[in-house]
């Protein structure tokens, strides 16, 4: 069985974990796979948005039981190049030129929770559990660590990663985990409703307004930044997307992007 499966429509691709038989989790392939996928689609001009998806009951359960049963075996060495492996495959999800949507349609537990916060926007099921389960396995989330808590917040941190409690979708919501929570029946209205909106943008735009986010995300409120960002709306309102964007409103008709 393929473990990611791939499929293309509208301007929008759908990346698929198949691995229901282990509630999708991942191993050490799964992370090339993933990492191969969104660098490739990130580069596709014809792709403006990205989705993230799952087969079966559960959307990501994280490590693989057999990789885990390698790595008890694992030297320190063997171990940091494996860690890397996972940290280089959520970097290229959350550096990817496009927009990632994360369409959670079951339990999220350990590293899947990288793989969600990884994502720009996430939509949950209603009946999806999560978990940080680490600390009870005498780990801890490390790799995962700054999508998640960028995600959720430091203080939902402080205790999700603690306590390693099982919460809802509600939960998750609250906590700014996902942007929104909806039943089995309207979870694809829900997506798709967000796909339009991110395919119907003008290309150039959604492309730095992500990269904007990365560079002004923490950052002080300093002469620099505004700087950055000064130099930024200049450079995009003279780029042929800008001009056509403005130019379209202007002459109430549509842009060339949606032509």
């Amino acid at each position: 069985m393929t473990a990611l499966l791939i499929a293309c429509a509208g301007h929008c691709a759908t990346v698929t974990l198949n691995r229901p038989e282990v509630r999708n989790a991942f191993n050490d392939e799964v992370i090339a796979e993933l990492a191969q996928a969104f660098t490739q689609l990130g580069q596709d001009p014809e792709v403006r948005a990205i989705v993230l998806a799952a087969e079966g009951p559960a959307f990501c359960a994280g490590a693989d039981l057999n990789w885990m049963r390698r790595m008890a075996d694992y030297s320190h060495a063997e171990n940091l190049a494996d860690a890397a492996q996972l940290a280089e495959m959520l970097r290229v999800i959350y550096a990817c030129r496009k927009p990632t949507i994360a369409r959670i349609q079951g339990d999220v537990y350990a590293g899947g929770m990288g793989l969600v916060a990884a994502c720009d926007v996430a939509v949950s099921v209603d009946s999806a559990s999560y978990c940080l389960s680490e600390v009870k396995l005498g780990l801890y989330p490390a790799t995962i660590s700054p999508y998640v808590i960028r995600a959720m917040g430091a203080r939902a941190a402080h205790r999700y990663f603690l306590t390693a409690e099982r919460f809802d979708a509600v939960e998750a919501l609250r906590i700014g985990f996902v942007h929104a929570v909806a039943s089995a029946d309207q979870l694809d209205g829900q997506v798709d409703g967000l796909v339009k909106a991110l395919v119907n943008a003008s290309p150039n735009a959604v492309k730095e307004c992500k990269a904007l986010l990365h560079d002004v995300a923490g950052r002080d409120m300093d002469a620099g930044l505004i700087a950055h960002t000064v130099e930024g709306i200049a450079t995009i309102r003279a780029s042929s997307e800008g001009k056509e964007g403005v130019q379209s409103f202007l002459q109430k008709r549509k842009p060339n992007w949606l032509i």
